[in-house]
């Protein structure tokens, strides 16, 4: 019923300053009339919003296209952790969470999985996303999903006054809320915060790919409003993207669900990001000539958007002899039927449709 929203990205201290001089502007208000800000860290992972109807979770949807999103209730049922009733509750409330792996999980899950012979998962974001899009509940189940609460959309029977007295509000009510959410005065105080958490991101147990700053006021965001799909009233301090050099020690292909052929570099394990990284995007044939990536050669690696590990560019200097050039495959990975290469396209592709990955 309440449209969940995207965030404006602030990639430095200045980019966050400018954010409170907008908020004062928009507000008329004087250039150092206080502005109280909220700092909390952006966990990495899939949005949901969660709808309780007289205290019962009857409905959990992902944020799809802010307003419709997939009906994932079954799935979400299986969080232990997650209340499925709340008592003494208003007639309605929708909660909004973040839906996670928490990093031990994600390395336990992996292994059992290789034990099993099974693909590894390449990111926590990712398998929780695909976690919690499983057809049978009880596979989802078995994955230790976890969620965090962060805000509420919707509700009858109940208001609040501040994005501080919400999150007190879901934290009396048994949801997770991350315990160093802060309240802020001035912007010294939120910029000291946010450096804060970019310095613990490697200790914790779970991924964040920054921080979000929100006027605390929640008459202010009625104010404010909302410019396209992002608040005025909100912004995200986006941690810098991380890279890491590593030996590249094999060049894969696969399928992908449009049929097309996939680098793939298999790497030397390293740590990006504050996650070990073993696997990493090459793209597409051209970008693998343009940056003349082989096997054997040390490489760049980065996590863009801390999200998707991509191979950057090779160290040539750093390569061994004999290292030669990788060439698409002639015959399909997956089922061995010959592969083509349509003109003026970057992918060759397999033509069988049977193969490719839905």
């Amino acid at each position: 019923e309440v449209r969940m929203m995207s965030l404006d990205n602030a990639f430095s201290d200045e980019d966050v300053i400018d954010f409170l001089a907008r908020v004062r502007r928009f507000l008329n208000l004087a250039e150092d009339a206080p502005v109280a800000l909220t700092a909390e860290d952006k966990i990495d992972g899939l949005s949901c919003s969660l709808r309780y109807e007289q205290g019962r979770l009857v409905r959990a949807a992902t944020r799809g296209d802010g307003q419709v999103g997939e009906d994932v209730t079954a799935n979400i049922e299986t969080i232990d952790e997650l209340p499925k009733r709340i008592e003494n509750a208003p007639p309605l409330i929708e909660v909004r969470g973040e839906v996670y792996l928490p990093i031990p999980d994600f390395a336990a899950l992996n292994q059992k999985r290789v034990d099993a012979g099974l693909p590894a998962f390449a990111n926590p974001r990712n398998s929780a996303a695909g976690s919690i899009r499983q057809v049978n509940p009880k596979d989802a189940a078995e994955r230790p999903l976890a969620v965090w609460s962060y805000g509420i959309g919707a509700t009858e029977g109940i208001s609040f006054k501040s994005h501080s007295e919400e999150i007190e509000w879901l934290r009396d009510n048994g949801f997770q809320v991350n315990p160093d959410i802060a309240v802020h005065e001035s912007i010294g105080e939120v910029l000291e915060r946010c450096h804060w958490w970019l310095d613990r991101r490697e200790d914790l147990d779970f991924e964040i790919d920054g921080v979000v700053i929100k006027v605390d006021n929640i008459d202010l965001w009625n104010e404010l409003g909302v410019a396209g799909r992002e608040p005025r009233w909100a912004i995200a301090w986006k941690f810098p993207p991380t890279t890491a050099t590593t030996k590249l020690l094999e060049i894969v292909w696969n399928v992908g669900r449009t049929g097309h052929l996939v680098p793939f570099a298999m790497l030397d394990p390293v740590r990006v990001g504050g996650v070990t990284v073993s696997t990493a995007t090459l793209h597409n044939e051209e970008d693998l000539e343009r940056k003349d990536v082989r096997a054997g050669d040390e490489v760049v690696v980065l996590r863009a958007g801390d999200v998707i590990p991509q191979v950057v560019s090779a160290l040539p200097q750093k390569r061994p002899k004999g290292a030669k050039k990788p060439t698409p495959p002639k015959v399909c990975p997956a089922c061995g039927t010959e592969t083509v290469k349509p003109e003026n396209s970057a992918f060759s592709i397999c033509p069988n449709r049977s193969a490719w990955q839905i």
